[in-house]
């Protein structure tokens, strides 16, 4: 395997438009990283551009310790899945797995040997005699796959390879995929638009809009601690409540306030929000952060059900605070209904604070 070095990446279409800007990336060997952003945030220009499908307007792209810059893709070492599987239609199983060795004049033993490793990796040596039209959607994923493993490649590049599969196919091939890496220790860079799929398949998340990186990290770190407004809206799900507040006070106590709803700045933040005093300010606390009140305390609020969305392990209460609607989840033994006034308080050591501006995280 190797690593992968991507360096002021930028991506210029010839009616101008800008797609990706200034991308730099260490891609570590045998890491599993996952670019993942809205549509048209540049994350597959950037895969296809590693993988030579794309040309690249300026920088560099090393893999290994060699530049791939102006490298065919054949050449670069390299296996993409695509999110429609590109199986030959009047191929077997076999022969598709088998054909881009058969391409670089493989031997007959060493084309059967790799492929029916790969097979048995996957769990889809029964399958080597059918066709496509003969296989399910998730088995059709797996024989992609399987063709991008017999080629025992320095880096594999996946372009959002479950999107095509239904929501609970999804979660099993998610957890394959995982496994998969484990077992294979391969460097792998990986696109998706889901973030439940970024944060539970990627070592390290790039997080990407409007063709720049607004953050790389592990998950759980983009989670806790997010660079911005939009990574901290983008990762979770639901997704980060915000309420612009007006930041008062004097002495050692700051209020974060808006219509209805006035929060006590937790003492650990209030050195990095005192500067902001008299200024408006973008307050972000997750659903998992908000719970029923057990008093009336600085953190604490009082509103009304607008809806509940019971979800069996869980339930999700909608209300508004501050003018703007929001989300609670909450413990399923609770015993709200709709239209109910209730009090909810915040979690002091989960709140985050945006500068209403740049959106940079204070």
């Amino acid at each position: 395997m190797a690593k992968v070095s991507i360096r002021a990446l930028n991506k210029k279409y010839d009616n101008g438009f800008h797609a990706v800007k200034d991308v730099d990336l260490e891609i570590r060997d045998k890491e599993f990283l996952v670019l993942v952003g809205p549509s048209g945030c540049g994350k597959t220009t950037t895969l296809r551009m590693v993988a030579g499908l794309e040309e690249i307007t300026s920088g560099e792209i090393l893999i290994g310790d060699r530049v791939v810059n102006e490298l065919p893709p054949m050449d670069r070492d390299i296996a993409m899945v695509f999110q429609n599987y590109a199986l030959y239609p009047h191929k077997t199983v076999f022969d598709n797995m088998a054909f881009g060795l058969q391409m670089r004049r493989y031997s007959q033993d060493e084309v059967k040997k790799r492929v029916r490793e790969a097979a048995e990796i996957l769990g889809i040596e029964v399958l080597l005699e059918r066709k496509p039209r003969q296989l399910s959607g998730g088995q059709r994923q797996r024989v992609a796959v399987g063709r991008a493993i017999v080629r025992h490649p320095q880096v594999f590049l996946f372009d959002e390879p479950l999107s095509n599969l239904d929501a609970k196919l999804r979660v099993q091939m998610r957890v394959e995929l995982k496994r998969l890496h484990e077992r294979l220790e391969t460097t792998a860079i990986y696109v998706t638009h889901d973030q439940v799929e970024a944060m539970t398949l990627g070592t390290r998340v790039v997080v990407m809009k409007d063709g720049r990186v607004q953050q790389i990290g592990e998950p759980l770190e983009l989670y806790g601690r997010p660079a911005n407004k939009f990574v901290a809206g983008f990762i979770g799900s639901p997704a980060m409540n915000f309420v612009e507040v007006a930041i008062s006070g004097s002495g050692e106590a700051l209020w974060a306030e808006a219509a209805g709803l006035r929060i006590r700045v937790p003492q650990e933040m209030s050195t990095r929000v005192r500067s902001q005093s008299g200024q408006r300010l973008t307050l972000g606390v997750r659903p998992e952060a908000v719970r029923i009140a057990n008093g009336v305390d600085d953190y604490s609020f009082a509103t009304a059900v607008d809806v509940l969305e019971p979800l069996g392990n869980e339930i999700l209460l909608n209300f508004r605070a501050g003018g703007v609607p929001m989300v609670a989840r909450v413990d399923p033994g609770v015993r709200v209904k709709a239209h109910d006034n209730i009090r909810l308080a915040l979690d002091p050591e989960r709140l985050h604070f945006f500068d209403a501006k740049t959106e940079t995280a204070i």
